[in-house]
Formats: structure tokens, C-alpha cells, sequence
């Protein structure tokens, strides 16, 4: 029967990711099919499709597929980068290490690729893959518009690790933004759920209490520009598609530029940029191997411009949105309901009747 050890780099990764990474004609189905017959094993244990494999396990499965063998589709082959494209992601890197690769993505560039994007952050992962044997992979991503930290995987072990951190909560995300007009809380956290607004093919969401997804955001006001506009700090506790932008908007108050969500509401004059103003400031993550990433990506020339003509001091940001502390373990007053006296009654000592 054919064996195999699993070798570091596909450490952290389902079994049936395994076949189709180092065999031709193994599928998913196949897999299946033998785990039902503890045909196929870990260590000599049975093992299923789904089942996270270890470094250094011994794999066997049987010489003779159980079905007919299913063709794979052909890898398209990308084109070479040039020089200009791989300086310019190399221009981006905002930290290098053996698990991670973080760039600071500017506006305007999409993280992946769609029918209407003509390059993304994906097509030129090529130019960021260094010594490793494989190009990077993106365990996260940012809206077109939105710049700023973005977290590339350069194992797959690092990925599954990277991507257990985002979908646990255990990372942790900032975000700045500038909004229209100044919130009237000055800090504090909007739940509000979001699912996709029905008739715009999943393209926008919108708040939707009876049918969307849990949705939380924390926030706080940093600096104000008269009632005019406001430097906010975002943490999205919850990952739901443009959570930030419909819940800003949800609360009165949309981002600079934000069109889809603010309307013609959403633009300010005065030399204002047009374009969005959310940018990911700051991503806190733990490492694979233990330790903790901390990386800080700068604004973009928009948003720095703006900051500059409203007169915010940048040095305000790097205060931390701190949690706010549980109320002491003190025993409660007991209300005027529970009590029985009447409110502005003072117990007498001694069992004397109250004082009025």
C-alpha cells in the first residue's frame, strides 16, 4: 500500500487537501469512500477527508481506487510578472517573516480578481513569494477601496493557522476612518446584524435585525473637525462584508466617500478627498510557532491630506481603545421597588421609623 510522512509545510491542512496537493487522480469522494472502510489511515488510526493533519504522520491508503478516477482541471498558467509589478508589491511589504508577509494594500487595488478587475493583490502574489517554495497565499482581505494592513500566509500550515486566529476572533483589528458629521456617543460598541439588501445581487447589505448575521462593532471618536466631520476608531469584532461601512452609516454617519452606503450625503467640499477614508491601521495576531505580530501600516496620500486640511494630530491615534473595566463586585442597593420605601426615605438606625 503506498505511504506517506506529511511533511511540515502541509501541516494544519484536511486530508483530502493532502491528495489533491500530491496525487493526480484522488478526490475528495475517494476519500470518503475509503474512510467509511478504514481504508485509509493516520498513524493506523481510520481517518476521514475532513480530519486536520499532523507533521510527521504516516499516511497509507490503498493501491486500487474504489471508483473511477476524476480528470482535475487544468491549472491556468499565469503570465510572468514584470519588473515594474514586482517592485511595485515590493514596494508594499510592510514586514517579512518565516509564517507571515504584511503589505500596506493601497486603495484602489482589489484584493482578488473578479470579472471587472483587470489585476488584484492576488494576481501578483508571484512577486512576494522570496526565497519559500510556493507563493503566498491570503488568509484575509479588504475591500477595493479600503488600504492598509493586509496579512499574507507563506506556508500552509501558517494559512490554516492565520485563518483559525481571524475566524476564532483572536485577532485583533483597527481600523481609522473619517465619517461625515461627529457621533453624538463619543464611544461605544453598535450590534446591529447585516445581512445582503435583497435586489442588488449581494453587492451591498444592509441592517437587518430579523433575517442578517451578528454584527458588532466597537468604536471610538479621536478627533473632531467642529460638527463637520470625525476621525473614528473602528475595531470590527465580528467579520461581516462592509460591517464598518453599514454600521457608520447605520448610526447616521457615513464615511468620507463612501457613496454606497452614504449616497451623495457621503462627500464632503473644501478639498476633500472623494475617495473612501477607511483604512486598516493596526492588525494584532498571534504566530504559529507562539509570539505575537504587531504591525502598523500608514494612511494613504488621501486620507494623510485630509487629516492635514481638518487639523487632526496624528499622535491622538496611538492611544489604545481600551476596554472598558467590569463595575466592582459591590453589593447592589436594593431599589426603592424591592425595598419598600419610598424614594428619598432614609432607613432609621435602631428600627426607628424612616425620617422624612
Amino acid at each position: 500500500m503506498p505511504t506517506a510522512t506529511i511533511a511540515e509545510d502541509d501541516d494544519g491542512i484536511r486530508l483530502d487537501r493532502w491528495f489533491q496537493r500530491h496525487t493526480k487522480d484522488i478526490s475528495f469522494n475517494i476519500v470518503s469512500r475509503w474512510s467509511k472502510t478504514g481504508a485509509v489511515r493516520l498513524d493506523g488510526a481510520k481517518a476521514g477527508p475532513g480530519d486536520r493533519i499532523q507533521a510527521g504522520q504516516v499516511l497509507v491508503w490503498p493501491e486500487e481506487l474504489p471508483v473511477a478516477p476524476m480528470s482535475r482541471p487544468v491549472e491556468k498558467v499565469r503570465e510572468p510578472l514584470s519588473d515594474e509589478e514586482i517592485a511595485f508589491m515590493r514596494g508594499l511589504v510592510l514586514h517579512k517573516d518565516a509564517h507571515a508577509i504584511v503589505i500596506n494594500k493601497p486603495p484602489g487595488l482589489a484584493t482578488q480578481g473578479g470579472t471587472k478587475q483587470t489585476t488584484s493583490v492576488d494576481a501578483l502574489l508571484d512577486a512576494l513569494q522570496y526565497e519559500a517554495p510556493s507563493r503566498p497565499r491570503l488568509v484575509h482581505r479588504l475591500d477595493k477601496d479600503t488600504s492598509g494592513v493586509l496579512l499574507l500566509a507563506r506556508t500552509a500550515r501558517a494559512a490554516a493557522f492565520f485563518s483559525k486566529e481571524f475566524a476564532g476572533r483572536d485577532a485583533r483589528k483597527t481600523y481609522w476612518a473619517l465619517t461625515v458629521g461627529v457621533p453624538k456617543i463619543a464611544a461605544g460598541t453598535i450590534d446591529a446584524a447585516i445581512a445582503k439588501q435583497p435586489g442588488t445581487g449581494g453587492e451591498k447589505m444592509h441592517v437587518d435585525p430579523d433575517n442578517g448575521q451578528k454584527a458588532k462593532t466597537r468604536y471610538r471618536v479621536i478627533d473632531r473637525a467642529a460638527g463637520r466631520a470625525a476621525w473614528v476608531e473602528f475595531q470590527p469584532l465580528t467579520g461581516r462584508t462592509h460591517q464598518i461601512r453599514v454600521h457608520a452609516a447605520a448610526i447616521g454617519h457615513p464615511l468620507v466617500g463612501d457613496g454606497k452606503y452614504g449616497g451623495k450625503d457621503a462627500f464632503l467640499t473644501g478639498g476633500i478627498s472623494r475617495k473612501m477614508h477607511l483604512h486598516s491601521r493596526r492588525l494584532v495576531i498571534g504566530l504559529p510557532d507562539g509570539g505575537t505580530l504587531d504591525i502598523r501600516a500608514d494612511l494613504p496620500p488621501h486620507m494623510s491630506e485630509s487629516f492635514g486640511l481638518l487639523g487632526f494630530d496624528l499622535s491622538l491615534g496611538e492611544v489604545e481603545m481600551v476596554e472598558p473595566p467590569p463595575p466592582p463586585l459591590k453589593k447592589r442597593r436594593l431599589s426603592s421597588a424591592t425595598s419598600g420605601n419610598r424614594r428619598g426615605e432614609r432607613r432609621a438606625r435602631g428600627g426607628d421609623k424612616p425620617k422624612r
